[in-house]
C-alpha cells in the first residue's frame, strides 16, 4: 500500500451499479492515476442490476491500483449466505438482484471462486495516522483507539448508523464512512459520510472523497 503522504480516494457504497463505478473511476484514474490510494467504504452488491459487472471492475482496477476494499453489510450478508445456504434475509435486503447478475446462460445462478475470494479478504477497517476508514462506523462517545481495540464491536462496524446524529463525538481523528444514504455528503466535526444513495433514485449519485484535500467528486447514477 502507499504511504498517507501520496493521500487516499475514498469511494461510497456502489450496490451493484457497474456502469456508474466505471464512469467515476474513469475520471478519478484520468486526474490521479495510481497516485493515490483507492480505499471503497464497502457494499458493492444487492440492489443494483450488475453486481457482478462491479467485482469484475474491482478486480481489474486494482491491478494497476494501489486498493483496500472494506466490508459492508451486504458484503457481509453474501458470506454468510454462501457460508449456510440459509440466510433470507439476504435475499430481503436485495440478494436476490445479485444473483441474478451471476446467471450465465439459464444455469443456476453460482459466485465464481475469484469472487468469493474477494469477500473474504475484504477488511473491517482501515486505521491510518490521520483517518479511520470504516462501512458503518464506531460509537460517537469511544474514542477510535478504545473502538479498535473492543473486537467484541468489530461486526457493529458494518451497521453502525447513530453517530452520524451525534453533534458531539470523542474521536481523536477523522472516521471516512458509508452505510447511511444521505443527500449530500456528511462533512461536519471528524465525520465524512460518502453514501450519497447511489442506486436510489432519490439521491442517485456516487460519491468519492479526495484526502487529505476533502475535495468530493461525485458521478450520477447511470445505471438506471
Amino acid at each position: 500500500m502507499k504511504s498517507e503522504k501520496d493521500g487516499f480516494i475514498a469511494i461510497g457504497d456502489i450496490h451493484g451499479c457497474s456502469k456508474t463505478l466505471n464512469a467515476l473511476l474513469s475520471r478519478l484514474d484520468a486526474e490521479f492515476g495510481d497516485t493515490r490510494t483507492y480505499v471503497f467504504v464497502g457494499d458493492y452488491v444487492d440492489r443494483g442490476p450488475d453486481s457482478k459487472g462491479v467485482i469484475d471492475q474491482l478486480l481489474n482496477f486494482r491491478k494497476e491500483h494501489s486498493c483496500v476494499f472494506l466490508r459492508g453489510n451486504h458484503d457481509a450478508m453474501l458470506l454468510n449466505y454462501h457460508a449456510d445456504k440459509s440466510w433470507v434475509q439476504w435475499f430481503d435486503n436485495g440478494g436476490a438482484t445479485t444473483m441474478a447478475s451471476y446467471i450465465v446462460e439459464g444455469d443456476e445462478p453460482r459466485v465464481p471462486y475469484s469472487h468469493l475470494k474477494f469477500f473474504a479478504s475484504t477488511e473491517l477497517y482501515l486505521d491510518t495516522p490521520d483517518y479511520l476508514f470504516v462501512h458503518g462506523g464506531i460509537p460517537a462517545n469511544s474514542t477510535v483507539e478504545s473502538a479498535l481495540k473492543d473486537e467484541s464491536q468489530y461486526s457493529s462496524f458494518m451497521w453502525r448508523r447513530e453517530h452520524i446524529y451525534s453533534a458531539e463525538n470523542n474521536w481523536e481523528k477523522t472516521v471516512v464512512f458509508g452505510h447511511t444514504p444521505v443527500r449530500s455528503p456528511i462533512d461536519e466535526n471528524n465525520k465524512l459520510g460518502i453514501d450519497t444513495g447511489c442506486v436510489y433514485p432519490q439521491y442517485g449519485k456516487l460519491t468519492a472523497v479526495i484526502l487529505p484535500e476533502k475535495d468530493f467528486v461525485q458521478q450520477k447514477n447511470i445505471d438506471f
